[in-house]
């Protein structure tokens, strides 16, 4: 992720903006496609492992498609031309802020002062980033546009939630070829011209390591293990090794303002990725279907006639119920803790 904005920067000397956008989305998907498909050829049955997207999951695929796959892309690469390499790498830790607020504010996920200072301190950052004296308002419109593009994908993050449960290397295809395919049918219609298959292929690759390919299968397991606002923290950390890329690959040297931002940034990172949380809570009944094995606090349950069979590896998929429990452990908001936090005297939650 944290290569997306000097990479896509780089291509943009070469390719035009709205075919970039597509390529890059068709990369992520048919990469993940071909993992897929490498490992039915292998003999991996992987609906024994990953549960599959269902009808109900039809309405969270288009929309991560949408926001993830198209508008953020299209949003990015048009935004890149008028913002420094490394201040755009930077500016994307406004992600991480728009997820987490999208996760408490809407979704209902636990957020504690530390990471409320954090997206202080990451929000104060990106404003120093966007400040220009001589643009209208005094603000960088190509900066908010990459806001803009983090607030996509800040959607897209807690959209992915729903099918976080779901087969990540099915999902990301379906997102990435679908928007893509949108994506560069527009840009025909409107008279950009595919590049070569060197080109090209450099393209959909940055779109693979870099965009929804294996950074969205990953981030689609870290949403299944900690849920929307812990895995946008994380994404705090990835934009520090896209400074790096661009410092590397372009001569370019940020503003001033980037020095004052990055120790900010750096501080409300931090904050974000050493945060840790316990209390008792309750789990309620219910039967759903993902992978996860046996060795864990939640899944003691037995197999029965026509589960598959249990791996040497642990990890499996099939329907399973799970009875009521209440314990306290250190968790996170992962698919079995989505509890609500009452509120305690003084102010704090649990």
């Amino acid at each position: 992720m944290g290569g997306s904005a000097p990479f896509t920067k780089l291509l943009l000397g070469e390719i035009g903006p709205l075919a970039l956008a597509a390529l890059v989305s068709l990369g992520s998907g048919s990469g993940a496609l071909l993992f897929s498909l490498a490992g039915t050829a292998a003999g991996t049955r992987r609906s024994q492992i990953e549960a599959p997207p269902g009808r109900n999951d039809i309405p969270w695929l288009i929309g991560v498609t949408l926001f993830g796959g198209l508008l953020a892309p299209v949003t990015l690469v048009y935004s890149l031309p008028g913002t420094p390499a490394a201040t755009a790498a930077l500016l994307l830790n406004f992600e991480a802020v728009a997820t987490t607020l999208i996760a408490a504010v809407v979704v209902g996920e636990w957020v504690g002062r530390r990471v409320w200072a954090a997206l202080g301190c990451i929000t104060a950052s990106c404003l120093i980033l966007t400040w220009n004296p001589a643009g209208g308002l005094g603000l960088s419109l190509p900066a908010l546009g990459i806001l803009l593009t983090c607030l996509f994908w800040a959607v897209d993050n807690n959209l992915g939630q729903r099918l976080s449960a779901k087969d990540p290397l099915l999902v990301i295809s379906i997102k990435g070829l679908g928007a893509g395919t949108v994506v560069l049918l527009i840009a025909l219609a409107t008279g950009e011209h595919l590049p070569g298959p060197a080109a090209a292929g450099a393209a959909m690759l940055v779109g693979f390591l870099c965009y929804g390919g294996l950074t969205s299968i990953f981030f689609l397991l870290a949403l299944r293990g900690i849920g929307a606002a812990r895995a946008g923290s994380l994404l705090a950390v990835s934009p520090f090794f896209g400074v790096l890329f661009s410092l590397l690959l372009f001569a370019e040297l940020p503003a001033g303002a980037f020095y004052v931002a990055l120790p900010v940034m750096a501080v409300g990172a931090w904050l974000m990725v050493s945060e840790e949380h316990s209390h008792p809570h309750r789990h309620p009944g219910v039967v759903h279907e993902h992978r996860h094995r046996h060795d864990d606090l939640h899944h003691n349950h037995g197999h029965e006639a026509g589960d598959p069979p249990l791996p040497a590896a642990g990890e499996h998929s099939h329907v399973h119920a799970h009875a009521e429990l209440a314990h306290e452990h250190p968790h996170q908001p992962d698919i079995h803790h989505r509890h609500l936090h009452r509120r305690q005297g003084g102010g704090g939650r649990e």
